[in-house]
């Protein structure tokens, strides 16, 4: 896994899987850059949790007979995930699992002055990872 001060946690898990799944770690890192903080720091769903979507999109094979039948794996496997992250972590939501708004003026600054990036956004990150290893 990456340094955590130089990366955020989407590019954390993606990083995590590129070697695996045939994607050069520069390509996966700036693949996975704007997806850090739940949307580019919005708060929405947490980056670790879209990195390991990528992951599991990237793992399927498509068929040029049938494509959608990929497609539909991945869903499943995502809602997998979601049910599986969700039971261990409580939410997909970013402000929700760090319990500050990065969007919000003062946020980036409130995770930090709590830490939250190397406790709260570590151990996500390891639950996406490990759940995402037990689905691909």
């Amino acid at each position: 896994m990456m340094h955590a001060h130089r990366v955020n946690c989407a590019q954390s898990v993606i990083s995590v899987f590129c070697e695996y799944l045939g994607l050069d770690l520069d390509t996966g890192l700036r693949m996975a850059m704007a997806f850090g903080g739940g949307m580019g720091r919005g708060g929405h769903t947490c980056g670790a949790v879209t990195a390991a979507y990528m992951a599991l999109g990237l793992a399927q094979s498509i068929s040029p007979d049938d494509p959608r039948e990929a497609i539909d794996k991945t869903y499943e496997l995502v809602h997998k995930f979601n049910e599986k992250f969700t039971e261990k972590h409580g939410s997909l939501l970013c402000k929700e699992l760090l319990g500050c708004d990065m969007s919000q003026p003062g946020g980036i600054e409130e995770a930090r002055d709590k830490n939250l990036f190397a406790t709260v956004c570590t151990n996500l990150v390891h639950g996406a990872v490990q759940i995402a290893e037990e689905l691909i």
